[in-house]
């Protein structure tokens, strides 16, 4: 006679406050993947072809070898979450393999991107605001659009799981007309002469396409949002790891061809210096300012939707760790499906940062921020495609697929020397500055390890 083991608590029937209700709704497929687009398709492919045109055309080799590693990335996330059917992704298959503390760090770095990258999406998204109502005119004005843009998809948040995945699926849908229109008309547009230096900085080239893609990193991630909202996934050892590859597939087709066309259309020095380039795109391409105006539209949309799932996966990835008293346990409160003292610090932090930014008088806010974002999310990254490693290697029979051994190992090695790529090329000041955000986090796990300890033992 056979008994069933008990499955982990995330994946029985949820109780109380984590109950099904009418404002609670587990995603399918469709959504998942959307989540996934949605995040990674965000402020990323309608800013950053400004923030590398001072590489030079070298950036597109950058882009493409990026796109290689993230599809590896997305691979790796996609076996891990098949045999790791939980909310909290890096943070849970971290913990699995190498303990508490490799745990705690994954979810702390990947928090500190969450909230990071929010402020870098509004400050994106502001840009593209000043095509509909100039707003960089004054400091006040600026600030205040950044902070609604963040507020409103926690508000959207609060109000349930139902209602992220239907903004989120709003959002992609909306975003794909006009990222189209430019990605494949404005090849019908294309001016090599527009194209500007293939290498336009001093480095070498190895140093600037390792540059240029730490910016680049920014663009995908995300794709590992639906590995991280896995409890929150009907059918998770299925649908996530498809929703993780048909979503980072769909958006780099979209990077690639998008960018290209960035670049052809409007002239390298314009878009070294634009605050709006896929706006400026379309009004190369048709003329006039009706085009550019209706694309600024559909950024806010889009970087609304990102923002709204990204703020989602800011609270998950703490509710998991806090579940396991790795991190305060006031995180892990949940109401209508959504983790809400997650959203609600999130939101404030992010907020906080976007302020300073600002007020600070920083040149290249958003290149800032971004690289911040860069070296802390490779910390999850790297640990995650360790823990892979590990279970390929350990030979846990119940973690790895035999048949696909080979494979899933060449994925894995892939994907790390990917994230290590990334560490070196975010640069001296970016490395300097998420180094101080992990040490931060290491005084936080001793508090909470040391009082994790005390109950124990009293």
């Amino acid at each position: 006679m056979t008994t069933l083991a008990t499955p982990p608590p995330e994946l029985t029937a949820p109780t109380g406050a984590d109950a099904p209700g009418k404002h609670t709704r587990r995603f399918g497929l469709p959504v998942a993947t959307a989540l996934v687009m949605g995040n990674i398709i965000g402020g990323g492919i309608f800013l950053l072809p400004a923030s590398v045109a001072p590489f030079g055309t070298i950036s597109l080799v950058a882009f493409g070898v990026l796109t290689l590693g993230a599809i590896a990335l997305a691979l790796v996330f996609g076996r891990l979450a098949e045999k790791h059917p939980r909310t909290g992704g890096p943070y849970v298959y971290a913990r699995e393999a190498f303990g508490d503390f490799a745990g705690f760090l994954a979810a702390w770095s990947y928090w500190i991107t969450t909230w990071v990258s929010n402020a870098a999406l509004a400050v994106a998204a502001v840009g593209y605001l000043d095509v509909l109502l100039p707003v960089h005119g004054s400091l006040a004005a600026t600030i205040t659009a950044a902070l609604v843009l963040q507020w409103l998809p926690a508000l959207a948040n609060l109000a349930g799981t139902r209602y992220v995945g239907a903004v989120q699926l709003v959002s992609t849908v909306l975003k794909f007309a006009p990222l189209l229109l430019v990605a494949v008309g404005g090849l019908f547009f294309f001016d090599a002469s527009n194209l500007g230096p293939f290498q336009a900085s001093d480095q070498g080239p190895f140093g600037a396409i390792s540059a240029s893609a730490a910016i680049l990193l920014f663009s995908y991630l995300g794709v590992e949002s639906a590995a991280v909202s896995a409890g929150e996934v009907r059918d998770p050892r299925r649908n996530v790891g498809r929703a993780t590859i048909l979503g980072t597939l769909g958006a780099a087709f979209i990077y690639l061809l998008g960018t290209l066309a960035v670049f052809g259309t409007v002239a390298h020095d314009k878009l070294v210096g634009s605050t709006a380039p896929f706006s400026d795109a379309v009004n190369a391409m048709f003329g006039g300012s009706w085009g550019g105006t209706a694309v600024a539209c559909a950024a806010l949309v889009s970087m609304t939707g990102a923002l709204n799932g990204w703020t989602l996966l800011s609270a998950q990835t703490p509710y998991a760790a806090a579940k396991d008293g790795l991190f305060p346990a006031v995180f892990a409160t949940k109401r209508r499906g959504v983790p809400t003292v997650g959203v609600l610090v999130t939101a404030v932090l992010a907020s906080l940062l976007t302020v300073y930014n600002y007020t600070a008088g920083s040149e290249g806010v958003f290149e800032i921020l971004v690289l911040v974002t860069t070296f802390t999310a490779t910390v999850p990254y790297l640990l995650s495609t360790a823990a892979q490693i590990y279970f390929l290697a350990s030979g846990q029979s119940a973690r790895v697929s035999r048949p696909r051994l080979l494979r899933d190992a060449i994925l894995a090695a892939l994907a790390f020397g990917f994230s290590m790529w990334l560490v070196a090329g975010s640069g001296y000041a970016a490395v300097y500055q998420g180094v101080l955000f992990l040490f931060a986090g290491v005084l936080v796990y001793a508090w909470i390890a040391a009082r994790k300890t005390r109950r124990q033992t009293a």
